[in-house]
């Protein structure tokens, strides 16, 4: 089993899953997760000339998508811990070679590129496999220029509380979903550990009203953690 947090760990999981990576994402979230992803790139909102961020880029079908709205003139940078799934976002991009964007590898957390460096920036499901997801709110906001937007999508860690009373039943779905779904299905192909890991990586990632406050801490000034899919997936919209 994965240990979540454990960047190692975590990188040697995403090398794995690389070439079916796609495939999964599409057969267990129904090509929902596409849409997810839209309503991403709706709160960034790319504009011709920008320099853009796509943070944890995986397989950069999100990276894509924010190259299509900076051009002319614009530029998207893809960043991954994984060589694996940079293999496949760079054949995707090289077959739309119009697009404004690269790939590179690198960490989440310590960038290494200068403040203010990004327009815009987005993150989707890489801030729960970070061993601090406080520190990469914190990078994420040193990356941005003031008033540059980002958004980080991920699954939602639902919240008990008497004034969240559909939480309890949101999370006894995700719980199905995770182990009655997702895991047989990436069994099915040899990722049963894999896959498995979704739901312990969950039980450690901050639920929204922590990530709000994480975010707050981190210097953005506006910051909205915003429910998609009934609750089971969440969107943190940021303003820097």
């Amino acid at each position: 089993m994965v240990t979540p947090g454990d960047p190692q760990a975590v990188r040697h999981l995403f090398e794995t899953i690389a070439p079916r990576y796609d495939l999964l994402n599409d057969l267990l979230s129904l090509g929902l997760h596409r849409f997810w992803k839209r309503q991403a790139l709706a709160w960034i909102r790319p504009r011709p000339g920008q320099r853009l961020l796509d943070l944890c880029c995986g397989t950069g079908d999100l990276a894509l998508l924010l190259a299509q709205g900076v051009r002319p003139g614009g530029h998207v940078l893809g960043l991954d811990a994984a060589e694996a799934p940079l293999l496949v976002a760079r054949r995707r991009a090289a077959a739309q070679p119009w697009l404004p964007l690269r790939f590179a590898c690198g960490d989440a957390l310590a960038t290494g590129l200068d403040g203010g460096w990004a327009d815009g920036a987005a993150m989707a499901y890489g801030l729960r496999n970070l061993a601090d997801p406080g520190a990469g709110l914190r990078e994420l906001r040193r990356l941005l220029r003031p008033g540059g937007r980002a958004a980080v999508l991920d699954f939602n860690r639902p919240e008990t509380s008497p004034d969240l009373l559909g939480a309890g039943a949101v999370a006894a779905f995700q719980r199905f979903y995770l182990r009655n779904l997702v895991v047989p299905a990436a069994r099915s192909v040899g990722l049963n550990d894999q896959y498995a890991y979704l739901e312990s990586s969950l039980r450690r990632f901050p639920g929204a009203t922590e990530q709000e406050a994480l975010a707050r801490a981190a210097g953005f000034r506006q910051v909205r953690h915003r429910p998609l899919a009934a609750g089971l997936m969440g969107l943190l919209e940021l303003v820097a």
